[in-house]
């Protein structure tokens, strides 16, 4: 009896040539749909999958493989003699190998003004089910979901090396193929219904590429991505020229997207360790580089850079005169890749930057289990603050308070941020307790925290970085409010003729 393959798919790549290769081989060919009509019309021969089953295709073809003729063709065990007989009895064949790939389900929510009706019709019900029995079957069956496996199958049947390993191999990626093709199915209907956080959370990342290791050299590392990207995000990002991004040169990029998604004026922002180093905004992009570089040019050594304008030869120029990891950009011009590209090494990476909004949760992994929540999305305007002092904030120095709260936003807690003229002139992160942080900040900025203003990412509560922050000559102070002790940072305040504004959102990042 002649070896059988069942041939489904909606990804017709070289399919043709697989299965010319299979009947070459002296497989006999089952199909369904438009897979037959390609099959028929480039000769190859192959039976329609209604001749096995004694049953045609209906509901528009929601029905069609799933029949005993075809799943017991599949899960008959062939050293289990009962099963044989039972496969006699009922006059079916077995199905030594399946070719599946799904309907296009993530194809299909991607594209612009898709109606529910279509996406609904484009989750796959026989496939899933047919690779799953195979898959299940392993040890009998072949089952093949992705075509870059086509070439190096046909080689080893010519070759006679395929072997059970290679069998289970297969059947593995077809779980995975499967339990991300449902996952995506899964938050399409969470996003449908509107549940926050269900009983179970399904998610699921297709891998991008290996990374040489992870944060340190002895922890192995990959990257991967949301397959349905519908935001800012760094997985969309081109890179058009350098080596290949690290472990941290993608955690440090990320940081640099966040937090540039907060300005709209032209910016720049430099980061280091996930923090913001300099922050600068300007007329031009080359003015803003500028202003970011001078908010700190030590921290900038080796940083990453996102920018959200074209770059243009005169910042490329700027660009070019220090040592930086990461450049990324909506687009460089010709000129500016030119000069920037004669560095050999330095990662230049083109990126839409349009798609400000982010509607997935922020997943943080523990020993054990997950950590989910939304994404920090809160925005504060000018008319969300109150005034808690005597003396309300200039118009200046509202606008550098809203800077400088975007800002520290994104810096590690304890955080601390000092703006002048729309620049970060001084950033206190990741400490143990809030005053340290402001000295830090404060140390930094030197000279230049004279009439600045400051940012803190959560309330005080004492007045100890209010006392810091005027003895630095700090005019005006932006945090949420709400401590226990609130009335004494605004008397501190008002003994000093300094602005103090409640932003009412916490902005704490671990």
């Amino acid at each position: 009896m002649k070896k059988r393959a069942l041939i489904s798919v909606s990804d017709k790549q070289n399919i043709v040539e697989f299965a010319s290769g299979l009947v070459d081989l002296g497989f006999e060919i089952i199909s369904t749909g438009g897979t037959l009509s390609v099959l028929q019309d480039a000769g190859v021969p192959a039976i329609p999958v209604d001749q096995v089953t004694g049953f045609p295709e209906i509901l528009d073809g929601r029905v069609k493989t799933l029949h005993p003729m075809v799943h017991g063709g599949l899960l008959a065990k062939r050293s289990n003699p009962d099963h044989l007989k039972q496969l006699e009895e009922n006059q079916i064949n077995p199905i030594d190998m399946v070719v599946v790939n799904l309907y296009p389900f993530k194809q299909t929510l991607e594209r612009n003004g898709v109606s529910k009706e279509d996406i609904i019709e484009n989750i796959d019900i026989g496939g899933p089910t047919m690779l799953r029995s195979a898959a299940k079957n392993f040890v009998d069956v072949m089952v093949v979901v992705d075509p870059k496996d086509y070439n190096s199958i046909l080689e080893g049947l010519r070759n006679n090396s395929i072997n059970l390993e290679l069998h289970q191999r297969l059947a593995a990626k077809v779980f995975r193929h499967t339990a991300n093709y449902d996952a995506m199915i899964a938050n399409y209907f969470l996003t449908q219904t509107g549940e926050k956080f269900p009983e179970t959370y399904t998610a699921t990342y297709e891998k991008v590429q290996s990374l040489r290791y992870g944060e340190n050299p002895h922890q192995e590392a990959a990257f991967y991505k949301n397959p349905i990207q519908n935001g800012l995000s760094l997985a969309t990002a081109k890179q058009l020229h350098g080596k290949e991004l690290s472990y941290n040169n993608i955690q440090d990029a990320n940081a640099a997207i966040e937090i540039l998604a907060e300005y709209d004026e032209p910016t720049a922002v430099a980061v280091k360790h996930m923090n913001p180093c300099g922050i600068g905004m300007g007329e031009s992009i080359a003015d803003a580089f500028r202003v970011a570089f001078e908010a700190d040019p030590v921290s900038i050594f080796g940083g990453i850079i996102a920018l959200n304008r074209v770059i243009d030869s005169q910042t490329a120029e700027q660009l070019s005169e220090i040592f930086l990891e990461i450049i990324i950009a909506p687009s460089f011009s010709e000129k500016a890749f030119e000069i920037l590209s004669r560095k050999k090494n330095i990662r230049l990476l083109r990126m839409e930057m349009s798609k400000k909004d982010s509607t997935t949760h922020k997943l943080t992994t523990i020993d054990g289990g997950v950590l989910i929540q939304s994404r920090d999305n809160g925005v504060i305007e000018d008319s969300n603050l109150e005034v808690a002092t005597e003396r309300t904030p200039s118009k200046e120095e509202i606008e550098n308070l809203l800077f400088a709260w975007k800002a520290v936003k994104h810096v590690k807690s304890n955080a601390i941020v000092l703006a002048k003229d729309k620049q970060t002139i001084g950033v206190g992160a990741g400490q143990m307790n809030r005053v340290g942080a402001a000295r830090i900040a404060i140390e930094q900025a030197g000279e230049k925290a004279i009439g600045s203003v400051m940012a803190s990412d959560a309330f005080f509560p004492m007045p100890d970085t209010v006392e810091e922050a005027i003895k630095a000559g700090v005019t005006a102070i932006i945090q949420p409010g709400g401590s226990k002790r609130d009335q004494d940072s605004i008397d501190v305040c008002n003994q000093h003729g300094i602005a103090m504004v409640f932003s009412g959102m916490r902005h704490f990042k671990h």
